[in-house]
């Protein structure tokens, strides 16, 4: 029996204070965010306040920022933690449990991921896949053979459906980094000093720091994966 919804549930754990509990729930058919939406919506979280640059969303359909809205409730949870506080970070889905002893940036971090690739923004929902496939707490070079892997075979797909498909050209995923960067850059204006502490605002510094060097490596190559993925008649059990 197919699943209706994906459900990925943080917690967080502190030495001194209650642990805090977020848990996000996915549409599993459009891998898009479920939630509620808040009565009153902040200003911040208007469309054309501190639009990106790169936003093809209209106003008149789309008042608030798909993004922000998500994100309204997640500030307001957090926005007393101390983005370099220590904890004990547990993402539960239904497969398996992930923890980490680690920064509430970290946790946070893999959160954010999640809100902005499932929130029907234009450019983020090119992520969506990434949260089908959630791995918390990744590291970059792990987000970088996943983003690429998935997009060669979002390709592969593509030609074998006849459609006009380059797997082993990488430029328009280096295009739409571009793009992400723009959209961190924008959320982070638009969330700047609506929380008391910086736990928020440095999980998307983080992500922009995260797009920005992928767009870096996709500028020059992927040689560090030769190692890794070696072709040159190996058969990685010693025959010929």
């Amino acid at each position: 029996m197919k699943r209706k919804s994906l459900r990925f549930k943080y917690i967080f754990e502190f030495s001194d204070v209650p642990r805090i509990e977020y848990e996000l729930v996915i549409d599993a058919a459009s891998l898009s965010l479920a939630g509620e939406t808040c009565g009153s919506p902040p200003l911040w979280t208007r469309l054309e306040y501190r639009k990106c640059a790169c936003c093809t969303l209209e106003k008149d359909r789309y008042p608030f920022c798909p993004i922000a809205l998500n994100l309204v409730d997640l500030i307001e949870t957090f926005k007393d933690v101390s983005s370099y506080r220590d904890c004990k970070v547990t993402c539960i889905a239904a497969e398996r449990a992930y923890s980490k002893n680690t920064s509430a940036m970290e946790g946070l971090t893999s959160i954010f991921g999640v809100i902005m690739a499932t929130s029907n923004c234009p450019v983020m929902s090119f992520f969506r896949p990434m949260a089908r496939f959630h791995l918390p707490f990744s590291t970059i070079e792990e987000t970088m053979v996943r983003v690429t892997s998935l997009y060669m075979l979002q390709q592969l797909l593509k030609a074998r459906a006849g459609l006009e498909a380059d797997p082993g050209d990488l430029r328009p995923l280096e295009a739409q980094y571009r793009k992400v960067e723009q959209v961190n850059q924008g959320l982070l204006a638009r969330i700047k000093g609506q929380a008391r502490q910086d736990a928020d605002k440095n999980a998307i510094v983080t992500l922009h720091s995260l797009a920005q060097f992928l767009s870096m490596e996709f500028d020059y190559n992927l040689d560090f994966l030769t190692n890794i993925l070696p072709w040159s008649g190996q058969t990685g059990d010693g025959c010929q």
